[in-house]
C-alpha cells in the first residue's frame, strides 16, 4: 500500500533583519500511511511548522523549499492554491491547540459544524446538515447534542469545545488529520477523554493522524510511530512501543526528565544539549 503522505528534505526559514534567513525546519524527511504518527520536541523544534507546511498554511513571510511533498499521490509542490484549499477541510483537517481561539465566537457550535458540511457539499440542505451535525456531536460523546448545538463557544468548557472542534474536522471524513497540541489547554482527565475519542474516530474511519505534542508519554500511548525533533531536524524515528529503547541522547534526556510516581524523590535532571545534535543528519 502506498503512503498517504511523503515529505523529502523539507526546509522552512524566516528572513532576519539583516536580510539573511534563519532555518526553523532543516531537511526533514518522513512518510505516513493510514497510521498514527506522533511528532514530539520542545517549543521551537519545528514540529508545528512541519504540520503547517504540509497543510499549506505557513505564514506569508515564511520561505519553504522541499524536494518532494505529496498527499495520496497528489504533488503538493505543483498544486494550485485552489487545489490546496479544496484539500484543506476536505481530505485534510487540522485541530488546533485551544478551541477558544479556533471557533467563531459569533456562531453557535452547531452552525459551525453545519457550515463545514455545506462547504464540502453545497447540495446538502439545512435540515440534513443539522441531522449530520447532531450525529457527529453524538460520535464525539456529547451527551446532549441538541443543547450543545445551540451553544456559543464561550458557553462551552475546554473539553467540550475541543470535542466540537474534532466534530467539525471529522464530519467531512478526511483522509488525514493533523492535531497540533490538541489537549495542552485541558486538564489531565479531560485530556485522556478527548484523546480516546480522537483515537476511536481515527481507527474506525481508517484515517492517517499526525499528533504534534510536547508530551512523550501521551504520544507513546496513542501513536504507532514517533518522530523526535530537535532544532528543526528529526533526530530519531522509532515505533511508539520501542520508545524506551531510544538511543539518541536527546530522546534519552527527554525520557529521563519525565516524573514517575514510583521514581526517586531526587530532583529531576535538567536536560543538557550538545551543539552536534542540531548539526547531525536526521
Amino acid at each position: 500500500m502506498s503512503n498517504l503522505v511523503e515529505i523529502d528534505n523539507l526546509k522552512v526559514s524566516f528572513r532576519q533583519d539583516d536580510g539573511s534567513y534563519n532555518e526553523a525546519v532543516r531537511g526533514v524527511s518522513w512518510s505516513l500511511g493510514r497510521e498514527k504518527l506522533g511528532i514530539v520536541g520542545e517549543s521551537g523544534s519545528g514540529k508545528s511548522l512541519t504540520g503547517r507546511a504540509l497543510l499549506g498554511v505557513l505564514p506569508p513571510y515564511a520561505k519553504m523549499s522541499v524536494d518532494r511533498m505529496s498527499f495520496d499521490g497528489i504533488d503538493l509542490t505543483t498544486a494550485s492554491a485552489g487545489q490546496r484549499r479544496a484539500l484543506r477541510g476536505g481530505r485534510m483537517g487540522m485541530i488546533l491547540q485551544d478551541p477558544k481561539f479556533s471557533l467563531n465566537p459569533v456562531m453557535t457550535a452547531g452552525q459551525q459544524i453545519v457550515e463545514a458540511i455545506c462547504i464540502g457539499d453545497r447540495r446538502v440542505g439545512g435540515a440534513e446538515a443539522k441531522q449530520r451535525a447532531l450525529a457527529m456531536l453524538e460520535q464525539v460523546h456529547i451527551r446532549e447534542p441538541e443543547r450543545v448545538f445551540g451553544l456559543y463557544p464561550h458557553e462551552l468548557s475546554g473539553g467540550m469545545g475541543q470535542r466540537v472542534m474534532i466534530a467539525m474536522m471529522v464530519v467531512r471524513e478526511p483522509d488525514l488529520l493533523v492535531a497540533d497540541e490538541p489537549t495542552s489547554a485541558l486538564d489531565v482527565t479531560v485530556r485522556l477523554q478527548v484523546l480516546s475519542i480522537l483515537d476511536e474516530l481515527v481507527t474506525r474511519r481508517g484515517m492517517g493522524l499526525i499528533l504534534i505534542s510536547h508530551d512523550l508519554n501521551l504520544v507513546s500511548r496513542f501513536c504507532d510511530r514517533i518522530l523526535v525533533m530537535y532544532a528543526g531536524r528529526v533526530v530519531e524515528s522509532l515505533a511508539a512501543r520501542d520508545l524506551h529503547k531510544a538511543v539518541h541522547p536527546y530522546t534519552r534526556g527527554l525520557l529521563s526528565c519525565l516524573p514517575s510516581i514510583d521514581g526517586s524523590l531526587e530532583p529531576l535532571p535538567v536536560l543538557s544539549r550538545e551543539a552536534s545534535w542540531s548539526e547531525a543528519a536526521p
